[in-house]
């Protein structure tokens, strides 16, 4: 059971008892907040008053973020028997025009996430970019896509709904019309 992906009607009520008592408890999940606590813990409160914070009140959800860094590496490392990822033959071959030799093969694309791929200044850009976007937009946002998307539509908050609704369209425009020109030139 633990090594094959679990169907929604096991995983979908997981996710909803931990939102229903995050909800009882007054607390709002979201990974995006982490980074923030983190600023804070490093001190960024002394440069700008964003950062600070109640420290002790966001602890908790630092435990998420351990958890899940340690479930991931569980998950990668002892729970999966196969390393392939289980994607459409239509997907795979998309990407192998781009590109992408290992898609289907590895989580992340070794062509981007890889020692060897960092001497390509080309491979910089995009992940500096990209980095800079996603931070961009979550804060713009006021969250990231688990805090709105699980969350903040747990809690039927419309600015959460309206997020979640911008996340899909943009994954679409990326996927559909900016990722082909970034990566067939």
């Amino acid at each position: 059971m633990l090594y094959q992906p679990w169907p929604w009607y096991v995983a979908g009520p997981l996710i909803a008892i931990c939102m229903a008592l995050l909800i009882l408890m007054g607390k709002r999940f979201g990974m995006s907040s982490n980074l923030e606590t983190f600023c804070s813990i490093g001190g960024a409160g002394k440069f700008t008053d964003y950062f600070k914070v109640d420290i002790k009140s966001k602890r908790w959800n630092l435990l998420v973020v351990l958890g899940s860094v340690i479930g991931g590496f569980l998950g990668a490392h002892w729970l999966s028997p196969n390393p392939a990822v289980d994607i459409s033959p239509k997907t795979v071959s998309k990407l192998q025009e781009l590109g992408f030799d290992s898609a289907g093969k590895a989580y992340l694309p070794t062509e981007l996430f890889s020692l060897e791929s960092l001497s390509d200044p080309k491979v910089w850009i995009i992940l500096l970019v990209a980095g800079i976007l996603v931070g961009f937009g979550t804060r713009y946002a006021g969250g990231c896509t688990s805090g709105h998307a699980i969350s903040g539509l747990s809690n039927l908050q419309r600015p959460s709904l309206i997020a979640v609704i911008g996340f899909f369209i943009g994954g679409l425009i990326m996927v559909h019309l900016l990722f082909p020109l970034i990566f067939s030139a």
